[in-house]
């Protein structure tokens, strides 16, 4: 049973640790989306693996068409696309063609740079990490935290947070950001920005925490 103090790891990491391909596959995803470290992305594809071979085992069952079968096929399609993963009418093979980087786009991180609400995902995941972001009413102070297809429409600037202005700072060096995203000028990072970086946190501090835990 093991140490109930130390659970296990919830994800499987790379069989072999030295690959030339694979790390420079992951680090091209790292840099894509952000992302903290290679842990993210090794969740993200246990994550996957574990929807194929449902998939997979579905698929080689003889009849799926009613019974026990039938309904796990349907649980499985079901959540699929409350994740956000698969559209309404997908079928088992749609399963098989996800890739990893369908996973990592259903991040709150990348879902509030995908509703414009940061010009970079780097300045997405600091929004996040500082408390800008909540879903709904609530505070969610995760860049991993999986986005269902019903909160998509629900992400917004925290209600108490000086970001709901259009005439605060950060807001105009964002539209000012995407303007010039528009026209192909060569952007600046905020997050390597320290006058950004700390207007942000200035406003996180005026923005009373709802919730706040999980991976940073």
């Amino acid at each position: 049973m093991g140490e109930p103090k130390f659970s296990r790891p919830k994800f499987d990491t790379p069989s072999h640790p030295w690959k030339a391909s694979r790390i420079e596959e992951e680090h091209g995803i790292k840099a894509q989306h952000g992302l903290k470290n290679m842990r993210e992305i090794w969740k993200a594809k246990s994550e996957l693996r574990r929807y194929r071979r449902q998939a997979m085992r579905l698929i080689g069952m003889v009849d799926t068409t009613e019974g026990h079968g039938k309904r796990e096929m349907e649980d499985l399609l079901a959540s699929l696309n409350n994740k956000g993963l698969i559209s309404s009418d997908a079928i088992l093979d749609d399963i098989l063609s996800l890739g990893t980087e369908d996973i990592l786009n259903r991040r709150l991180q990348a879902q509030v740079y995908y509703k414009g609400l940061a010009t970079t995902i780097k300045q997405a995941r600091q929004l996040v990490n500082h408390g800008i972001i909540c879903i709904g009413d609530q505070k969610v102070t995760i860049p991993s935290y999986p986005v269902s297809r019903d909160e998509e429409e629900q992400i917004r600037y925290h209600p108490s947070s000086e970001l709901n202005n259009p005439e605060h700072p950060i807001r105009k060096a964002i539209e000012g950001r995407k303007e010039m995203a528009e026209y192909n000028v060569e952007e600046v990072d905020p997050e390597a920005t320290p006058e950004f970086a700390e207007e942000v946190k200035n406003a996180a501090e005026q923005a009373p925490s709802v919730d706040d835990g999980g991976e940073q």
